[in-house]
């Protein structure tokens, strides 16, 4: 006799079956990718909202944005996911597909990644 994973029910049904409902599965994996840290949570937060930000002022793919704009939105320089160094010495800060790179008089280039 198999039990729910969750619950501890009795599952009824196919052999392979681990939750005796949707409820019970839909719990279970919460519990299990919640972030299990509130630092780990605010910087996924943070991640998220710089993203969203890159995304409305980039939405055709190549911009420019001014750092207060950016800052304005709620921006924070300090979080991202990954640098791109290129061959010609530019530095690219990526949130995922969304990057940035700093020009003169407080200017940013905005690109997106073709993924």
């Amino acid at each position: 006799m198999k039990t729910c994973l969750e619950c501890a029910e009795k599952i009824v049904g196919r052999e392979d079956k681990k939750f005796c409902s949707d409820s019970c599965r839909n719990a279970y994996n919460n519990k299990i990718n919640k972030d299990s840290t509130n630092f780990m949570r605010n910087v996924n937060n943070k991640l998220r909202k710089n993203y969203r930000i890159l995304c409305e002022l980039n939405s055709e793919g190549k911009s420019k944005a001014t750092r207060d704009k950016m800052v304005n939105k709620g921006f924070d320089f300090d979080f991202f996911t990954n640098i791109l160094q290129t061959k010609t010495g530019n530095t690219y800060y990526f949130l995922y597909d969304q990057g940035y790179r700093s020009l003169d008089n407080d200017y940013f280039m905005l690109v997106k990644k073709e993924i």
